[in-house]
């Protein structure tokens, strides 16, 4: 019994000191918290990653590969023989054109600066940028690298125009086109979308380019078809493409480049990466065989070269999507494409009375409007996408229908601009004798093939 009451003391006793010990607790966390705040809110620095690095130098290799040589190929095939080396020579130069052009100021306005619709000087000729700086987009992996793989993204969205208005126009034409254009429509398109401009800042998807690529360069080549004009003898002589041999050589190039333009734009190696390659897979190919569905309905035959502007087509719209959707929902994005696409190279264009050589709009603009707006469907959890439980489809498939209107607008307007400056300065198109003749011995002095 001594023994329990002396028990009973004792907690009598720690019950009597709690509060006071809770106070001197209490009294040396209050001390510590502001030197602990500091040192919670300091995130950790950034480190290179060798493997995001190694991803990203492949992606960028493999978008090169889409332009040159894939591209390239794609519309050489698709033009008459006579001017297959013309549009190659576009292709080529643009490209090498827009890389210059993006190291010296078009990086800087892009993606250095808070503006609206362009960014800042800050980065011109790539200044403060060194081999060890790091990418404030991409963390993981070096700035210089972000830089290059960005302006393969600017190079090949010129490129794409081309297409449009091939076989009938200058080629000095071209070249400063690409400078204006460049300048005042793919810039700013790129930082409104990736570069906390206006449109990233509303909340519009746009995964690898659907807008900035595919809507900005079919609306331009749209325009440039209609204000260069037709090819001497369109709509009363058959004007067939010379080699779809080289067409399929090019869209496969294309599809094979593709992985690095879609999941490379993931910025790592990792899920979001391999999310975004299989649907690049399974969008092209739904699209591939719903093209030619429709087309063997429409027409009676399947294709080469259906299946080979189905895959492009498909290559399109799941381009702004495909690391927002799932698989499935990659699989539904192609199979509309493919007959919707479809449309566009025959019923729209016909509609539109337009001579878009390789159908830049049919496929690019029209794959791109309906990529666009889809992904604010597919992103939805409920049917596959990454987006939360309480995603609100309405509102996000507005926020991609304002984004695909301003993209027209801006796009439509610059290209008008800037191909009236062509026309008053250099002359938008050659002679007829020259377009008769063919551009690549009139222009280059070449021919693509000697007998």
């Amino acid at each position: 019994m001594g023994l329990g009451l002396g028990l009973l003391a004792a907690g009598a006793a720690a019950l009597a000191q709690e509060p006071a010990a809770a106070a001197a607790v209490a009294d040396a966390a209050a001390a510590a918290a502001p030197a602990a705040a500091p040192a919670a809110a300091e995130a950790p620095a950034p480190v290179l990653n060798a493997g995001d690095t190694a991803w990203m130098l492949t992606s960028t290799m493999l978008v090169i590969l889409m332009v040159i040589p894939g591209l390239a190929l794609f519309y050489g095939g698709l033009v008459r023989t006579k001017n297959m080396l013309s549009v190659l020579c576009q292709v080529f130069v643009s490209f090498a054109l827009i890389t210059l052009l993006w190291a010296v100021y078009g990086y800087s306005l892009a993606f250095a600066g808070e503006g609206s619709f362009f960014g800042g000087f800050d980065k011109l000729f790539l200044k403060g940028i060194a081999p060890d700086t790091l990418s404030a987009t991409l963390p993981t992996i070096p700035e210089y690298v972000f830089v290059a793989f960005q302006s393969t993204f600017a190079a090949i969205t010129v490129a794409l125009i081309v297409g449009a208005f091939a076989e009938r126009i200058k080629f000095s034409a071209v070249i400063l086109f690409a400078v204006l254009w460049f300048t005042f429509s793919y810039i700013p398109m790129a930082h409104m979308v990736w570069g906390g401009g206006i449109l990233g800042k509303d909340g519009a998807l746009d995964f690898a380019g659907g807008t900035v690529v595919h809507i900005n360069a079919g609306i331009a080549g749209l325009v440039g078809s209609y204000m260069v004009g037709k090819r001497i003898g369109f709509g009363k002589e058959a004007l067939p493409p010379h080699s779809l041999t080289l067409t399929m050589v090019g869209a496969s190039l294309l599809w094979v480049g593709w992985f690095g333009f879609n999941a490379g734009s993931a910025g790592a190696a990792n899920g979001i990466a391999g999310l975004s390659f299989v649907n690049t897979i399974v969008a092209t190919g739904a699209a591939t065989v719903s093209w030619l569905a429709a087309e063997a309905l429409h027409r009676g035959k399947a294709s080469m070269l259906g299946a080979a502007s189905g895959a492009v087509g498909g290559l399109v719209v799941i381009t702004p999507a495909a690391g927002f959707v799932g698989p499935m929902g990659a699989i539904v994005m192609g199979l509309i494409a493919g007959p919707v696409c479809l449309w566009g190279v025959s019923g729209l264009k016909k509609l539109l009375k337009v001579d878009d050589v390789c159908d830049v709009f049919g496929v690019h603009g029209v794959g791109g409007i309906l990529g666009a707006i889809l992904t604010g469907v597919f992103c939805s959890s409920s049917l596959g996408g990454i987006e939360p439980a309480d995603f609100s489809m309405g509102h996000q498939v507005w926020v991609q229908v304002k984004s695909v209107l301003l993209t027209v607008a801006w796009s439509g307007v610059v290209a008008a601009i800037s191909y009236k400056v062509c026309d008053l300065v250099v002359g938008l198109r050659v002679s007829e004798e020259s377009e008769r003749q063919g551009l690549d011995i009139t222009t280059h002095g070449e021919v693509a093939y000697y007998r």
